[in-house]
């Protein structure tokens, strides 16, 4: 592979219909679907990747400075349904985060607005993948 690259690689096993277990290579596991009751669907996993991506850069950085008192991560869209297929627009990430006063507090909160920046212009792998548009292939196991 080039420089840079990695492959990653989740696989993902029928438990009944509508409902799967995920499984990463570290052997973590998440149940999900559009019949768990218990669990996300697809959809509320990719809004949830999104923020927990931009989560984490944020997160690390900011963390060298202060631990935060809040932080929430919010993200929303618009699902629709039309002649080009389903699809989310409008995709929307809010960011809810508090640090102690203090100087450490201060120096988190000036770093804040440039990390956010950062992850959504270059480090977070999720929403870039996202808004880059990138090609999914879709093929049968027989065909690989």
């Amino acid at each position: 592979m080039a420089d840079g690259t990695s492959q990653r690689s989740v696989g993902i096993e029928r438990l009944e219909e509508g409902v799967y277990l995920a499984r990463n290579a570290r052997g973590d596991e998440l149940r999900f679907g559009s019949k768990a009751a218990d669990g996300f669907t697809p959809v509320e996993l990719l809004l949830a990747a999104i923020a927990g991506c931009t989560a984490v850069d944020v997160d690390v950085v900011t963390g060298r400075r202060s631990a935060p008192e809040a932080f929430e991560a919010t993200c929303e869209a618009t699902y629709v349904r039309d002649a080009d297929g389903n699809r989310l627009e409008d995709i929307r990430l809010t960011l809810d985060v508090r640090f102690p006063e203090g100087a450490d507090g201060d120096a988190a909160r000036e770093v804040l607005p440039r990390v956010l920046r950062t992850s959504h212009d270059r480090t977070c792998t999720v929403s870039r993948t996202v808004e880059a548009g990138t090609p999914v292939q879709v093929r049968l196991a027989e065909d690989s």
